[in-house]
C-alpha cells in the first residue's frame, strides 16, 4: 500500500501540473502541447501500464487490508472510544478509497478511455482541452469532480505520512517535516485539481 501509494502520489504530481496548463488561458494550446507529448511518447506510453498496474495493486491491496482487519476483529469492542487514538478519515481510509475509485471511474470513462480508444482506432488523439471545455459545462458533473477533489485531500491526508511510517522512514527529526509536507500536498493538489472544472464552468478559463 505505501509503495503503491506513493508512486500513485508522484503520478498525481505530473497530472496535476500537465492539467494546470489550462490556466494559461491561450485557448489550450500549452495544454495540448504537453497532452500530446504524454500521449504519443513511447516511454511514457509504456510507463502508463506500470501506472494502471500500480493503481490496480493499490486498491487490491486496500481491498485485502479492509478485510484483514475486519477479519481480525469480527465481534466489535463493547467500549470503543476510537477518536481517542485516531482521526476519523485513517478510520475512514476505505470509505474514502472507494469513493475515488468511483470518481477514477468516471473520470477515465470522461478523458483517458475515449481518447485511448480513438488512438487505437485511427491512430488520432481527440481534442482533450475542447472535451473538457464540453464535460465541465454540466453543474452535476463539475460537482461530482469537486467532491472527488474532496475525498482525494482526506485520503492523502493520512495515506501520505501513514506510507513514509509503512516504510519505516519516519524519524523524530524528520517527522515534523514529513508531515508538513504531506499536509501541504493533500491541500494543494486536491485544491488544484477542483479549480479545474470550476474554472471552466465559471467561464474563468475558455
Amino acid at each position: 500500500m505505501a509503495l503503491t501509494g506513493l508512486f500513485l502520489i508522484s503520478f498525481l504530481v505530473i497530472h496535476a501540473t500537465i492539467n494546470a496548463m489550462i490556466f494559461y488561458n491561450d485557448g489550450g494550446e500549452t495544454f495540448s502541447h504537453w497532452g500530446h507529448f504524454m500521449g504519443t511518447n513511447p516511454i511514457i506510453r509504456t510507463l502508463e501500464i506500470g501506472l494502471v498496474a500500480g493503481f490496480l495493486i493499490h486498491i487490491i491491496d486496500g481491498l485485502m487490508l479492509w478485510k484483514s482487519n475486519r477479519d481480525a476483529r469480527p465481534v466489535k469492542y463493547a467500549v470503543n472510544n476510537a477518536a481517542a487514538n485516531s482521526t476519523w478519515y485513517s478510520r475512514s481510509m476505505g470509505l474514502l478509497g472507494t469513493l475515488l475509485l468511483i470518481f477514477l471511474v468516471i473520470h477515465t470513462s470522461h478523458f483517458w478511455i475515449p481518447n485511448r480508444s480513438n488512438q487505437f482506432a485511427t491512430g488520432e488523439e481527440l481534442n482533450l482541452y475542447q472535451m473538457m471545455l464540453d464535460i465541465f459545462q454540466n453543474p452535476i458533473v463539475v460537482l461530482i469532480y469537486v467532491l472527488g477533489c474532496v475525498s482525494l485531500f482526506w485520503h492523502l491526508l493520512h495515506g501520505f505520512k501513514s506510507a513514509f511510517q509503512s516504510l519505516g522512514l519516519n524519524h523524530v527529526k524528520y517527522n515534523g517535516a514529513i508531515s508538513f509536507v504531506g499536509t501541504a500536498f493533500s491541500i494543494i493538489v486536491p485544491i488544484l485539481f477542483a479549480l479545474m472544472p470550476i474554472s471552466i464552468y465559471l467561464g474563468w478559463v475558455k
